[in-house]
């Protein structure tokens, strides 16, 4: 009261006045007082939950406490910070100030509720965690199952025990008696997987509780909305029936001679194809090596070296003009030890021939043209070799017609080689239904087929449209390309929907019932909803999950996953749904969004430590990726990560040698299991039977990297470590189409790669043996070589075989022959060509050159001049007209030679 402004009441006596101020004072308490108490209930009711929060009942997650906070700080706005302190009893005040109070500390009060509940369910559930499975459940365990708030997620590394944690969680929840069977939805992507889990939690806890797969939930869903269930189409649950349905679709809209069948039998000749060329690689290597990654095979049948000479070849057989790639020449014209001169085409009816010149121009200032030349490729020899090559047809009177890679830049390469070939070819065009079936016949139509099957899923199922595809096309800039799939696939989808005639495919199944349960037509029971391989989530199948929960303001969502594991994009799983769970699930609390737990489980019960650190520190190169704790099942001294490098000749000895050495180290109480892994289906052993016969007390099996998952063995043998098309790490896992309608891509190289490389590092308890190429050696294998935090040993004793090409910078490969010596020839056989025979000494190694030196030492100890002219070669003693000299090794390829003389002075 002394701080308020004195009101003097003029003409009125001291005692009256202080008679009518002691009135309106105690009038003005009342009138405070009687507002407090008019929200005495609302009071009371907040000052017992704000009191239970220092020992809760339940789980303080954010949807419980969150309506807490509101109503008090509603009431604090309204009223209780507008009430004069003066006006309140003690007891009020202090009332009021306990609200204000957690009003301001909301956040920190959650989280002491939170440690108080957890600390209390420990204790309490001790005996249902000590005995749920045969050994006691970890700390890490029992923490994610009293963990509950809004969105808990769960990271689970491999061997982490994933399934005890989320079978415990649903049987926690049930005997506790937070919520009934009914309220509890558990969630798998495989029937199996479901199955499992059922029964685990009906013999672990008595409690009856089916898991579910996303698509039965679906499909039970709109049979309750629809009161019947729609018929699955056929193909629904045939992956190769459905393959089969779109090959059918392409064939029919061949057969209607639209606009649509000339984009089908364009995409098969060379619109499939990147629009790059050799002025796009610095590198002859690189080149070679993209040139063999897209397999150039024509509609002929032969593989030729560039995306000109496709479109050159498929173009003359389009048009009925049957022709020769390659051919010898007429005339005998070879020279200086080259080989015999083989032009690039010969059409067979008048013989005339084409030689495409991979020559571009550039403009000078005074208006002439330059030619120029690939960046690897040496202008001045090339410029040269056309004149020669002119100069031969000139001389034996044959005719030639040029085409030239301007002409492609241009945009106008097959209508110049039209017009070049009509004074001396009639075309007969091919029908497009035999184009087609060319391709068929050829066995092209496959992978096309499979990636229109992969890309119609991920459209229907994301939602897309194609004009949003087509702007994404640009975007990332994919060109023709992606525009040309796009004019076929939009007639593919319209037909495909068309055949549904009323059936559903799994698509249709997500999508139909996550709008049900958007709309609320389906009421869903559901409150807690616990996912398994969260990491595997599809953008639709999170749609759903967070309609499912958005029905019940209290509803929690359980997720068990690893981000490390998810290998799965090429079906739809977008892992972005796992980095951000929190702004895609999670709750709110105090003017927060994204409000979720994580609980890392950390411990292995599967790999040593060697294996489990090696295969963390490898995924985690990847900084995207989510870290976690990693505890192994136990420790070795013996090296645990093993590399053998192979080349063809020997795959099969060196895999025995491997198993010949596991069953050495075996304990003879207890069969030892190997597990043979590949990246691929058709990289299993040929003489896997065989390896069985050979050694019976191990059990030896093969997978492939993804059917591996959730496998486990003593030993594990990654087989076919290569770099190529269908090596490991993978260089066709995704068509840059299926970007158009996926998740964002992942800016990390191989960042998918990396993950199914993890999984397979992970199936094993004791050993990892990985079988690599000696020359073309995998990307994954060079890292782990050459890190010694990786532990990887046993690669240096072959370090021979890692030779470089010096015509192109690729690899040469070691061959042997059947005298028992080896020559080498470079991995790129067909396009470069290039080879070198081994030491005379030894008759295996390859001598290599010592710059300083001048000499090219081999590993036997000999050592021989290096060539004057070459990359790679040396020089040996040759008998001429003249007596003896030294010439390259590679004569004639390499004319480099000298004087014995010379060199001995």
């Amino acid at each position: 009261m002394d701080e308020q402004p004195v009101q003097l009441l003029k003409g009125v006596r001291q005692k009256e006045a202080l008679v009518f101020s002691d009135k309106i004072r105690l009038d003005w308490e009342a009138i405070n007082q009687a507002d407090f108490e008019r929200s005495r209930a609302a009071i009371d009711t907040l000052l017992l939950e704000i009191a239970q929060l220092s020992d809760p009942a339940t789980y303080p997650a954010a949807c419980v406490v969150s309506p807490i906070v509101e109503r008090a700080r509603g009431l604090d706005q309204s009223l209780l910070s507008k009430l004069p302190q003066q006006a309140l009893g003690d007891v009020q005040r202090d009332q009021i100030g306990k609200i204000q109070t957690f009003v301001q500390n909301a956040q920190h009060d959650r989280q002491q509720a939170i440690a108080a509940f957890e600390e209390r369910q420990l204790v309490e559930w001790s005996d249902f965690f000590d005995t749920f499975e045969s050994n006691p459940l970890t700390p890490e365990q029992r923490k994610s199952i009293v963990a509950d708030e809004d969105a808990t997620l769960i990271l689970a590394g491999a061997g982490s025990g994933k399934t005890s944690v989320i079978t415990a969680k649903a049987g926690y929840l049930l005997k506790s008696g937070a919520r009934k069977p009914e309220e509890v939805l558990l969630l798998a992507f495989a029937s199996a997987a479901a199955k499992e889990m059922s029964e685990r939690i009906e013999e672990k806890c008595g409690e009856p509780l089916e898991a579910r797969t996303f698509h039965s939930l679906a499909y039970d869903i709109i049979g309750t909305v629809e009161g019947s269930k729609p018929a699955l189409a056929a193909h629904a649950t045939d992956d190769k029936a459905y393959l089969a349905l779109i090959r059918d679709i392409l064939k029919a809209l061949v057969k209607t001679a639209s606009e649509v069948s000339k984009s089908i039998v364009g995409w098969f000749s060379y619109t499939r194809l990147d629009e790059k060329s050799e002025w796009d690689f610095k590198k002859k290597h690189s080149y070679y090596t993209y040139i063999e990654k897209l397999d150039l095979r024509t509609l002929q049948g032969e593989q030729v070296k560039s995306f000109e000479e496709l479109m050159i070849a498929n173009w003359l057989y389009e048009n009925g003009i049957e022709y020769e790639y390659e051919p010898d020449y007429e005339h005998k014209v070879s020279e200086g030890g080259y080989r015999d001169y083989c032009p690039d085409f010969r059409l067979i009816s008048s013989g005339i021939y084409i030689e495409h010149f991979g020559v571009r121009r550039s403009k000078s200032a005074d208006g002439t043209y330059r030619l120029t030349t690939a960046p690897f490729v040496d202008r001045e020899e090339y410029l040269a070799g056309m004149e020669w090559k002119r100069g031969v047809h000139a001389e034996h009177e044959t005719t030639l017609i040029e085409t030239f890679g301007y002409e492609r830049e241009d945009g106008r390469l097959l209508d110049a080689l039209a017009e070049k070939i009509a004074p001396f070819e009639t075309v007969n065009p091919r029908s497009l239904e035999t184009l087609f079936d060319r391709v068929v016949e050829l066995n092209q139509a496959d992978s096309f087929v499979q990636l229109l099957g992969t890309f119609l899923k991920h459209y229907k199922g994301g939602g897309y449209q194609l004009g949003e595809c087509a702007n994404k096309g640009r975007t990332l800039k994919l060109g023709k390309r992606a525009s040309a799939f796009l004019s076929i696939f939009e007639p593919v989808y319209s037909e495909y929907q068309t055949l549904l005639n009323g059936r559903i495919d799994f698509e249709d199944m997500i999508l139909r019932a996550t709008k049900y349960a958007e709309t609320n037509e389906y009421h869903s029971p559901f409150k807690h909803i616990l996912v398994d391989e969260f990491q595997d989530i599809s953008r639709s199948r999170g749609r759903l999950v967070k309609a499912l929960k958005a029905q019940h303001s209290d509803a929690r969502i359980f997720a068990v996953g690893d981000d490390w594991q998810s290998i799965y994009r090429f079906a739809g799983s977008d892992i972005n749904l796992m980095r951000n769970f929190g702004g895609e699930f999670g709750g709110e609390f105090d003017g927060k969004s994204g409000v979720h737990c994580t609980v890392d489980l950390g411990r292995t019960f599967r790999s040593i430590d060697q294996i489990a650190h090696a295969a963390k520190r490898f995924v985690l190169q990847n900084p995207a990726q989510l870290n976690k704790t990693v505890i192994p099942a136990g420790t070795s001294e013996k090296p645990a990560l093993k590399v053998i490098l192979t080349i063809k000749a020997d795959e099969n000895s060196k895999l025995s040698q491997v198993l010949h050495s596991l069953r050495k180290t075996a304990k003879q109480e207890k069969q030892t299991s190997v597990l043979l892994l590949g990246r691929y289906r058709h990289l299993a052993p040929s003489n896997l039977s065989q390896l069985r016969r050979d050694f019976p007390d191990l059990d030896i099996s093969f997978r492939t990297i993804h059917a591996s998952k959730g496998l486990e063995a003593d030993h594990v043998v990654i087989l076919n470590m290569f770099r190529g098309r269908t090596g490991f790490p993978s260089e066709i896992v995704d068509d840059p189409l299926l970007s158009l309608v996926s998740p964002k891509a992942e800016p990390f190289e191989n960042a998918e790669e990396r993950r199914v490389m993890y999984v397979a590092l992970t199936r094993a308890r004791k050993s990892v043996t990985l079988m690599g190429s000696a020359s073309k050696q995998s990307a994954f294998i060079t890292e782990l070589m050459d890190d010694p935090e990786y532990g990887a040993v046993g690669a240096q004793q072959q370090e021979e075989y890692n030779h470089t090409c010096g015509e192109c910078g690729g690899h040469l490969v070691p061959v042997p022959t059947k005298g028992g010596r080896t020559w080498y020839r470079c991995e790129h056989a067909s396009l470069c060509g290039h080879s070198l025979n081994a030491c005379a000494a030894c008759g295996a190694g390859l001598p290599i050159r010592n710059a300083k030196t001048g000499l090219s030492k081999c590993s036997c100890g000999a050592e021989y001049p290096s060539c004057p002219s070459c990359e790679d070669g040396w020089l040996v003693e040759k008998r001429g007209r003249y007596g003896p000299f030294l010439s390259c090794v590679s004569y004639p390829r390499c004319n480099g030679k000298a004087k014995i003389a010379k060199l001995k002075s």
